[in-house]
């Protein structure tokens, strides 16, 4: 699944802030929540559109980690299995609900799954 291998390769690489693919009980101040939003497949090569959510304590904070998570993003090809990653949109998207600070960056990726 194209989220493992996000959530995999963002753990330890953005300021070791940790990621997830669901909301945890009691998540710590700072934190990515890693979700697949669409996708498709051609010969068996994936394509997904992934978003990935910056929580953080202050609105600076949460756009500071989602513009590390966008450089880091950059490298994911550096993954056999991932042949483009590409950022689609990036924009404040504070969660009004828990009442949390966030981001958002989206990215168009291709892949390919293993078996």
């Amino acid at each position: 699944m194209i989220e493992t291998i996000v959530i995999g390769y963002l753990n330890g690489r953005v300021q070791n802030i940790p990621a997830y693919a669901e909301r945890q009980k009691n998540p710590p101040p700072e934190y990515l929540l890693i979700e697949k939003t669409g996708g498709n497949e051609t010969n068996y090569i994936e394509r997904a559109t992934v978003a990935v959510q910056s929580y953080a304590d202050s609105l600076f904070r949460a756009a500071e980690i989602n513009r590390a998570v966008e450089k880091t993003m950059k490298n994911l090809t550096d993954l056999e299995s991932v042949s483009k990653c590409k950022l689609n949109s990036s924009y404040n998207y504070t969660d009004t609900d828990s009442k949390k600070y966030r981001y958002q960056a989206v990215f168009d990726i291709t892949f390919m799954e293993g078996e």
